[in-house]
């Protein structure tokens, strides 16, 4: 009982309590920002959570993982551009070419350790928003906007805020319950091995390279997942979502969260955007008192604020 009242499970339990009974209190307040908010929110922490994936369990720094965003949100959009805008093939072709540029970033990029590939990760997520930036048929720079959202045949309205809220937050907890099974299946032990001491797990048999890159692909897979959702949330796709500081802001979410956490990436997404918000109102410069914040973190609260409740808990 005292494990299961620790002060992480109840932050959790509050969370994920606060998450589903959400549009029951906009239904109740009339606030609609709220509910609109927390679905951009939500879609972002199903992106995070697949960074976590390869940065926390599987110690792969990827400085690129926004291209799956774009990726997923331009398989819709443009189908959408082209008169098909039957969901049953906009999103499996999103996660077809999320998967497929993941699989390409991932055998090239496997090749390398460290800062190494950090920088091309980095530039294949730059490659692809480039290619974005000249398809001028599909708006170029000036993004693509999506006259009509994903059509399921009238299982689901997307055009619903409350439907379309719960939608975002079923693929949440999906991914959240797929990555929890793939950690304690014997192939997420044996990435985490990996993560821990390459040398040793390659000493006893295991092919370090092909585990990590089927670990990669699953992460840009959901990832690529996200982007379909926050197309479908803007009824916008801009080449934007895919630049460097995209990407950038996602690992801030892991790291404020805590790294290696199966629900630190959805607490860390929360504090930042919640954050964002606030602190845009006050003033344009809010990353100036971000950063200074996240340094705060690294410094004094390793494993972020997943790992800060722990230490509490253990006394």
């Amino acid at each position: 009982m005292k494990a299961r009242l620790n002060p992480s499970n109840l932050v959790v339990a509050l969370v994920i309590a606060g998450l589903a009974l959400l549009p029951l209190y906009t239904s109740l307040s009339g606030n609609v920002f709220v509910l609109t908010l927390f679905t951009r929110i939500v879609i972002f922490a199903l992106a995070a959570v697949s960074l976590n994936l390869i940065m926390g369990y599987g110690g792969m720094m990827s400085f690129g993982h926004a291209a799956y965003l774009g990726i997923g949100g331009y398989a819709v959009g443009m189908l959408a551009f082209e008169g098909i805008g039957n969901g049953f093939i906009q999103w499996p072709v999103a996660l077809a070419a999320s998967a497929l540029y993941a699989l390409v970033i991932g055998a090239l990029s496997l090749r390398t350790r460290g800062v190494y590939f950090i920088m091309i990760t980095l530039a294949f997520a730059q490659m692809a928003y480039y290619i974005a930036s000249g398809m001028s048929r599909y708006g170029g720079d000036d993004g693509l906007t999506i006259y009509k959202r994903s059509n399921f045949g009238g299982l689901i309205d997307l055009s619903n805020r409350v439907q379309f809220y719960y939608l975002c937050l079923g693929c949440l907890f999906g991914g959240i319950y797929l990555i929890w099974r793939i950690i304690n299946s014997r192939f997420g032990l044996v990435v985490q091995g990996v993560r821990s001491n390459e040398q040793r797990m390659q000493a006893i048999g295991y092919h370090a390279n092909r585990y990590r890159l089927v670990c990669f692909v699953i992460s840009g897979t959901i990832c690529g997942l996200a982007g379909a959702l926050l197309a479908n949330n803007t009824d916008f796709v801009s080449p934007a979502g895919m630049y460097w500081t995209r990407s950038g802001e996602l690992m801030v979410m892991v790291v404020f969260g805590g790294m290696g956490s199966l629900f630190g990436p959805v607490i860390g997404t929360i504090f930042f955007l919640v954050l964002e918000e606030l602190l845009s109102q006050f003033t344009e410069y809010w990353a100036m008192i971000m950063g200074p914040m996240l340094l705060l973190v690294v410094l004094f609260a390793r494993g972020g604020i997943m790992g800060l409740l722990g230490r509490m808990s253990r006394g």
